[in-house]
């Protein structure tokens, strides 16, 4: 198990699909045990009762979704943000990894 899980969420579940991978690409060349996973906006309360996750991070495109995503990681102690958009549209995975971990770091 890693030792810290980040959630994408989308729209669909697949525009991210590419962004994880290179996440993950990123995640292994620095050595961080770091688990990616995207999910679809509607079945993101599903994941987040079913999976440990450590940060949350939402696409650019449910934006929009921000503040009830926020009221539900807030309850459960989850560090939250949108990912930079110039980042997802470069799908620039060190970037995104860097803003979650960076998350994580400011969690008390």
């Amino acid at each position: 198990m890693a030792e810290k899980t980040i959630m994408l969420v989308c729209s669909a579940g697949m525009s991210t699909s590419m962004l994880v991978q290179r996440m993950k690409k990123a995640a292994a060349a620095d050595g961080m045990d770091v688990d990616v996973f995207a999910t679809a906006a509607a079945d993101a309360d599903n994941k987040l009762a079913s999976e440990p996750v450590s940060v949350l991070m939402l696409g650019p495109q449910v934006r929009f979704m921000e503040s009830q995503f926020k009221a539900k990681a807030d309850a459960k102690k989850i560090p939250m943000a949108v990912i930079d958009m110039k980042a997802y549209g470069m799908m620039d995975g060190e970037k995104v990894l860097q803003q979650a971990i960076g998350l994580l770091d400011q969690k008390v």
